[in-house]
């Protein structure tokens, strides 16, 4: 299947592919630490390994950074 990753086009073997194991796939470090959209809308930390990736999704990555003066 074609999805989308941060506005690339991907190719993904896995059919039944969670944000769980997308995150897994892609190599993400501290997803703990990484929001995930799934076209365009949030998806709870709590929901990842249930919430699966489709033909054609997109799927951004978001990674928060701190800082201060």
């Amino acid at each position: 299947m074609k999805i989308k990753i941060n506005g690339r086009e991907q190719e993904v073997s896995v059919t039944d592919l969670s944000i769980a194991g997308l995150l897994k796939i892609a190599k993400v470090e501290s997803a703990e630490m990484v929001s995930v959209q799934l076209n365009g809308c949030f998806v709870d930390k709590a929901d990842t390994d249930k919430t699966f990736v489709k033909d054609s999704d997109e799927v951004d990555f978001l990674y928060f950074m701190g800082g201060g003066v």
